[in-house]
């Protein structure tokens, strides 16, 4: 084994005079199944094609695109593991100042919209070569999408970055058929009916007939409402089973989605994590401190993909769809022996996951032959009657996980969707999840207490956490174990008022939960709270939804989720008296904050919020002299 040229000296050592392909990333060369990068070119190479791999190229310098030559085939493009402006910026849009999948956690390394700048560099060098480009920036701005940093509305990714073709979702199979295509001289303006990608082509030359049409981009740029129905069109047809081709115009040309490519099956997955991947970034990367995005994958493992979940916040069921494809526990026991093999292995598999850890099976047998349901989730707001939950095989597999020889213990770090666990009749997987699979802390996602920001999250509501939590809890004891639940929490998504966000703070002083670290909504492009965030609709009753997007308004309701900290008190007491909730300024249990003078409009605001006179004001302020 050995790592992908990344220098024209390693490919000329290859005894190559030019690749049949450069990849570009905007991450650092990780040759891992857990960067997307890395799993496209072992599979071009297992196909018969060379690779060489041009990361974090220098964008200032097109001649940093030419260092290996002209390939002999193409171009394929990535920003890399995630979207290049949630690399760069924070949900306030400040710039971050570190980048795990950069050398030496340093930032920079990549440019805001790489797609684009990679392709338009390229575009420059050689005007006529097939340009494909893939991964999640690409993937999630496939249609005219509302962009939270331009806070506009921005055409389709494939007319701004100049490529011939977008790979969206996982590409694996996609890639293979268009390597093949060209190899064999085929033009690739003519590559108009490969699944799983998109292309562009003039309004008169569009023959597509069995396809469904989203509002125009400019439409959807001087329409909220023709967005929101744009939105909802592209998410119910993500489906490899009844999803069908989606137009969009935009201006001249019309974008082209053609349907889904299936996702792989468990024997084609298993080939995809057999090939030979070093596990471990280029080693030039070294003396540069290393890749720190690896710290957690390297001794972890995917068993699947997809989620049925399907949480509005979240990008996966757009990208890698909603059905559930696995490895076989074969695939996933040969991949932990050769773990324990590895000189930096200490008995610790970190994870054995994936986008939601104990989904192994479909959610019901009927998605197989239907696909899954247009317009509904299968947990939330309430599950589907049709749900069939079952965690006997990924049982199976984390026992004989743990009797590895060299395997100490086993974790679970991936998300593990508590309301599908509690629904399993039988406790064996709950149990030994408890007792085995913890590290002390196990991360779940109630993300909010309210019912209707929930139902605006797609989430379930959160009388289902809580008896998740209890029952944790119950086992957790009967073995004397301390353990404990870290709950992600989300403030400003759409739905949130200022009384839900108080409505949160009361849960968490309620239940004791005090959360070190708490998330801002982040409006990210291709999901469904994005479309809400923009448009103040809910795309799929197209009624109303309460917006959180005044700075002040967004700082309160994240300062709430941290009532206890003294650095939030003046800001929370802000809150409260917005929420019409003074009563929680006090000295008793109930309250959240203690009282303090407030010389707003000449207040005072004593215990439980109760109003004091001028007059015994004026003696307090005489007092404290």
């Amino acid at each position: 084994m050995s790592f992908l040229p990344i220098t024209k000296k390693e490919m000329l050592n290859r005894g190559w005079d030019a690749p049949d392909f450069v990849l570009v990333t905007g991450d650092a060369y990780v040759d891992h199944p857990s960067f997307g990068i890395a799993i496209i070119a072992r599979v071009l190479e297992a196909s018969g094609y060379n690779c060489c791999i041009l990361a974090q190229p220098n964008y200032h310098d097109i001649k940093d695109f030419a260092k290996f030559g002209r390939p002999k085939l193409g171009f394929m493009v990535t920003s890399g593991n995630i979207d290049s402006m949630v690399a760069h910026y924070t949900a306030a849009k400040r710039k971050r100042s570190t980048d795990a999948y950069s050398p030496g956690n340093k930032a920079g390394k990549r440019p805001d919209r790489a797609v684009i700048v990679y392709c338009n560099k390229i575009r420059e060098l050689y005007p006529d070569i097939p340009i494909i480009i893939g991964g999640l920036e690409a993937s999630l701005r496939r249609f005219a999408h509302y962009d939270y940093w331009d806070d506009k509305v921005r055409p389709s990714i494939l007319f701004d970055s100049k490529a011939d073709l977008i790979s969206y979702g996982m590409g694996e199979k996609q890639t293979i058929e268009i390597a093949n295509r060209l190899k064999n001289g085929e033009k690739i303006s003519g590559f108009t009916d490969i699944l799983g990608t998109c292309y562009a082509v003039p309004t008169n030359e569009y023959v597509y007939q069995s396809a469904k049409e989203c509002p125009s981009y400019e439409n959807v740029c001087n329409n909220k409402r023709e967005y929101a129905i744009s939105c909802r069109i592209q998410q119910d047809e993500q489906d490899a089973v009844r999803g069908k081709a989606v137009i969009q115009k935009h201006g001249k040309y019309i974008l082209i989605q053609n349907p889904p490519m299936p996702p792989l099956t468990t024997e084609e997955m298993d080939w995809v994590y057999s090939l030979p991947y070093e596990r471990m970034y280029h080693p030039s990367y070294e003396s540069q401190g290393g890749v720190p995005a690896i710290e957690e994958v390297e001794f972890s493992i995917v068993h699947n993909r997809g989620c049925f979940g399907a949480c509005a916040f979240c990008s996966i069921a757009f990208h890698q769809g909603r059905q559930i494809s696995t490895r076989s526990k074969e695939s996933v026991i040969k991949e932990a022996e050769m773990l324990t093999k590895s000189p930096r292995f200490k008995g610790y598999i970190h994870d054995v996951g994936g986008p939601t850890a104990n989904f192994r099976n479909p959610s019901c047998k009927g998605q197989l032959e239907r696909g899954l349901c247009k317009g509904k989730r299968c947990l939330a707001p309430q599950q589907c009657k049709a749900l069939e939950v079952d965690h006997s095989e990924y049982l199976d597999l984390l026992r004989k996980l743990r009797n590895i020889k060299g395997v100490k213990r086993v974790y679970i770090r991936s998300g593990i969707r508590y309301d599908y666990l509690i629904s399993d009749k039988d406790e064996s997987f709950f149990k030994e999840l408890v007792k085995y699979h913890v590290s002390g802390q196990l991360k779940v996602a109630p993300e909010h207490c309210s019912a209707h920001v929930l139902d605006c999250m797609g989430k379930p509501h959160i009388e289902a956490y809580k008896k998740f939590s209890d029952r944790f809890y119950e086992i957790t004891k009967s073995i004397n174990k301390e353990q404990y639940l870290v709950p992600y929490l989300m403030s400003s998504h759409p739905g949130s008022t200022m009384k839900d966000a108080v409505e949160l703070a009361l849960f968490l002083k309620k239940e004791g939960i005090h959360p070190e670290q708490v998330q801002d909504f982040y409006p990210t492009p291709g999901t469904i709270s994005t479309c809400m965030f923009y448009t103040g609709l809910d795309p799929y009753t197209l009624k109303e939804v309460f917006i959180p997007k005044d700075p002040q308004e967004k700082a309160m309701q994240r300062a709430l989720l941290q009532y206890f900290k003294k650095e939030n008190r003046d800001i929370i007491e802000k809150a409260l008296i917005k929420a019409g909730r003074r009563d929680l300024i006090g000295n008793s249990p109930d309250c959240l904050i203690k009282p303090s003078v407030n010389y707003n409009k000449g207040n005072y605001y004593g215990n439980k919020g109760k109003k004091i006179s001028q007059e015994k004001r004026r003696t307090l302020k005489r007092g404290k002299r």
